[in-house]
């Protein structure tokens, strides 16, 4: 598995924080961050975001929050897939 990692949380102490990957073999960017919480996922769970599709969080997926001030690392991750043509 070929992981190029893009940053971490600038705000992080010396464990566990939000950390942004982009895996290469898979075409995906891989997302290190914060457990939803309960309230949240209360709150998606119920409600049908787009027309026609289920509500809910489906089985496999899970809901995580990211900063805001992480945004330039999630656009470099972005910037890193598109040059990569993933």
């Amino acid at each position: 598995m070929e992981l190029d990692f893009i940053g971490i949380d600038p705000e992080t102490g010396k464990e566990g924080s939000p950390t942004v990957w982009v895996d290469h073999a898979r075409g995906e960017i891989v997302v290190q961050s914060w457990d939803a919480g309960e309230e949240l996922v209360a709150t998606i769970s119920g409600t049908a975001w787009a027309l026609g599709h289920t509500p809910g969080v489906p089985e496999g997926e899970t809901l995580i929050r990211i900063p805001a001030r992480m945004v330039p690392i999630l656009r470099e991750a972005c910037d890193v897939v598109e040059r990569a043509g993933l």
